[in-house]
């Protein structure tokens, strides 16, 4: 009798830890943690994750990280280039954006296309629903700002759009992806380039060499400056930035692309952290351990994107290690 009880006892605390282990995505993928290599439950970042993906769990993974933004709160998303592209809809994120009172907030491209002039990118934003949510400000309407960037690898100096020195706060509401010259598209992404004025985007996208022309440059000195601007504004902002990623519709192309590839993976689930090296590293520990991710990662690696992650660790950015909190 006691044999078996000791077998039961055994058997239960196996299951135990088995299921303690287990991270199921919001597509029904069952992951092991231990597939997660930065996952450190000492670590001094943390990144929730919620796997299921509503207006409901992007409030609850914000309000988990028991942050109050103070006064006039941006938003900062993408709002997509064409209508194929896989941008956060205004029905997924439109409660959150609410509750905060905040201000949509974006920056005009430095390439062709929907979004390369104020104007246009206001008659998109309003076509794409953004403006039945909440006010719409592009943050380049009339100029740049510099924000300085202490430690940086290529850039001394970030361009933003002057419009951000009109915010107390900003959360950065990202959907990862892949990209085409990134390799993915993250936090880190969302405040560099997406912050970036389009005199700003072609700064980083030439590495720092010049600030009008085209935006092709060396790759990873350009990775390597996408880290130093987004270290820029994290430091302008301090505590009054804070960063969810979304991660569904996991397509290998930016949602600045307007006829994506179509996504071949299951959907993950929401992430919520106040680290966005951690938040990006988390999301990239996630794709690496789904079973169908083959093509994102062949998209990442081709771009050198995980350089990214590297630069960002070099310069403080944040921390590669998170200790990875799920919401049930």
């Amino acid at each position: 009798m006691k044999k078996l009880l000791m077998i039961l006892l055994a058997l239960w605390l196996w299951c135990t830890c088995a299921l303690a282990a287990d991270l199921t995505t919001n597509g029904g993928v069952a992951l092991d943690l231990s597939a997660l290599p930065h996952r450190d439950e000492a670590a001094p970042a943390t990144v929730y994750f919620i796997a299921d993906i509503s207006p409901e769990s992007l409030v609850r993974a914000y309000r988990a990280l028991n942050v109050e933004l103070p006064g006039r709160v941006g938003v900062k998303l993408s709002t997509g280039e064409s209508e194929n592209s896989n941008y956060l809809r205004p029905a997924l994120i439109g409660g959150l954006v609410q509750l905060l009172n905040g201000t949509i907030v974006e920056c005009n491209t430095a390439y062709g296309g929907s979004r390369s002039s104020t104007a246009m990118h206001m008659q998109l934003a309003k076509d794409h629903g953004f403006t039945d949510i909440a006010e719409v400000d592009i943050l380049d309407a009339e100029d740049s700002m510099e924000l300085p960037i202490e430690g940086g690898n290529r850039l001394s100096v970030d361009y933003v759009g002057s419009h951000f020195a009109n915010y107390d706060a900003f959360l950065v509401l990202s959907h990862f992806k892949g990209h085409a010259m990134a390799g993915f598209g993250g936090a880190i992404k969302n405040i560099s380039i997406g912050f970036g004025s389009s005199m700003g985007k072609v700064w980083i996208h030439s590495g720092g060499t010049r600030t009008s022309g085209s935006i092709w440059g060396d790759q990873d000195p350009f990775l390597e400056s996408m880290a130093d601007a987004a270290k820029g504004v994290d430091a302008a902002m301090g505590d009054n930035i804070v960063y969810v990623s979304v991660m569904n519709r996991l397509s290998v192309d930016c949602d600045c692309d307007g006829n994506p590839e179509e996504p071949d993976m299951h959907d993950i689930g929401i992430l919520a952290s106040t680290d966005p090296l951690a938040i990006d590293q988390a999301a990239v520990d996630l794709v690496y351990a789904m079973p169908d991710s083959e093509s994102l990662i062949g998209r990442i690696e081709s771009r050198n994107g995980l350089h990214t992650l590297d630069a960002a660790e070099a310069i403080g950015l944040g921390s590669r290690n998170y200790n990875l909190v799920i919401l049930e």
